[in-house]
């Protein structure tokens, strides 16, 4: 396959030709599942996508008060941002057992129920609770990541960029609610942050119940190549670990991790940068939550537009600049033009997310190497990114200003650029079944 061919990758034909996409014994074909189907499969996992920003996405309009209440220090609040970013990344590697178990259609419906449990944690008076139901919600979140590329290319191989864009842009509707709505339902809940906290998990249940009749599809066994297995399969496919030296593998997963790391800082510190600048803390929340609707907004539009842009990279460019300027105009003068900054923020983070996740589907040929490539882009990825929220914490208190941490922030932009040309390019990851277990496979024939 050229690597200069400007076609899309998705269209490019595979040699030995396209293996059939793999999926589980049970699961009725589209013809045989019908439209409505269809269109409450597809409701369901836009709904579940709701879910995984949205118990991260509250904490930080009301970390003022959870530090006040708990007697924190800022680097240790950061701590509940950071926790479920570093799970991401360790739970990831737990999602190819779990999903050879019982499947991916429950496992996401588990997720679902798991998270709605964690979050309901908040509700107990103790910093334990809280930070248990911290792990629980980013164990959850993190399987629900790391199945939800493959489930989209097997459930939907035809309109892969189309539910990809649907699925960034469902991160970004969850976490702008969750900025946006917690601050407003204090006096609600009695002005409790817990109670605010925990009014979260109604989204995750009402996404379980909608998801039932795909927790009901028959598991059955998966079909070989359908699973993200870390060992071969029966039909000797390579393990997880042998893309881990593949060169757009490793470009997928530094985009991952180095655009989750700008995010969730972001997410964490921004209401804070602009409080310190003399903003009040409310209007500083929205603020957060206004730079999801142009996030919102590039996340949709971002996989189809890519697809015809060229050079391949531009838009990896263009989603990169305008995060810059978001930091520049936040270090120079956060409370002018506001505004503008959270619209340029929020269209290069919407832009970068949508790639980095779009990337996972485009750049692997079957499920079984989105899988795997989505485990390790987004394992890798997210223990990465988990150094964003308390590195950015741990310089302003070294520094007593905003001016350093944003720079750190700027610096990184031009590793996640370089990243996000290489994985840009349109080739496909091939793992390569090791000799040994190829001598194997020889000497059972």
């Amino acid at each position: 396959m050229p690597a200069d061919d400007p076609s899309p990758l998705d269209d490019y034909p595979i040699p030995g030709g396209q293996p059939p996409e793999p999926v589980e014994i049970g699961a009725p074909p589209e013809a045989v599942r019908g439209r409505w189907g269809l269109l409450l499969l597809g409701a369901g996992l836009i709904l579940i996508g709701l879910n995984l920003r949205i118990s991260v996405g509250s904490i930080g309009p009301v970390l003022g008060d959870i530090r006040a209440s708990l007697g924190l220090s800022a680097t240790m609040a950061s701590l509940l941002t950071t926790i479920p970013v570093f799970a991401f990344g360790a739970f990831a590697f737990f999602t190819p057992a779990l999903t050879r178990r019982i499947g991916m259609h429950r496992l996401l419906g588990a997720t679902m129920i798991a998270l709605a449990v964690g979050i309901t944690l908040r509700l107990h008076p103790s910093l334990i609770a809280l930070l248990l139901g911290t792990v629980i919600v980013g164990a959850a979140i993190a399987i629900g990541n790391v199945v939800m590329p493959p489930a989209i290319k097997q459930d939907f191989s035809h309109r892969a960029g189309l539910m990809m864009g649907l699925y960034s842009t469902a991160l970004f509707v969850g976490a702008a609610a969750a900025s946006g709505l917690t601050v407003p339902m204090l006096p609600l809940t009695g002005g409790g942050w817990r109670a605010a906290l925990a009014l979260w998990a109604v989204p995750a249940v009402l996404a379980a119940v909608v998801w039932i009749p795909q927790i009901r599809r028959a598991p059955g066994r998966m079909r070989a190549g359908s699973d993200v297995a870390d060992a071969p399969s029966e039909r000797g496919e390579p393990p997880l670990r042998s893309i881990f030296t593949h060169p757009t593998a490793l470009a997928v997963t530094a985009l991952m991790g180095l655009q989750s790391t700008s995010y969730y800082a972001a997410l964490t510190w921004v209401p804070t940068i602009l409080q310190d600048a003399g903003m009040a803390r409310g209007t500083a929340g929205w603020m957060l939550s206004y730079s999801a609707f142009p996030g919102i907004l590039a996340a949709l539009v971002t996989p189809t537009i890519a697809r015809r842009l060229r050079p391949l990279w531009l838009p990896v460019l263009i989603a990169v600049l305008l995060t810059a300027a978001a930091y520049l105009g936040l270090a120079v003068v956060p409370t002018s033009a506001t505004w503008a900054w959270m619209t340029m923020m929020g269209l290069g983070q919407g832009a970068s997310i949508s790639l980095s996740l779009t990337y996972i589907v485009w750049r692997s040929p079957d499920t079984h190497h989105t899988g795997q490539l989505s485990t390790m882009a987004q394992g890798f990825g997210y223990l990465l990114a988990g150094l964003g929220p308390i590195g950015l914490g741990a310089m302003h208190a070294l520094a007593g200003g905003w001016d350093v941490p944003l720079i750190a922030l700027g610096v990184l932009l031009i590793a996640q650029l370089t990243a996000g040309v290489v994985a840009s390019r349109p080739v496909h990851i091939r793992a390569s079944i090791p000799a040994q277990q190829r001598s194997l496979e020889r000497t059972a024939a």
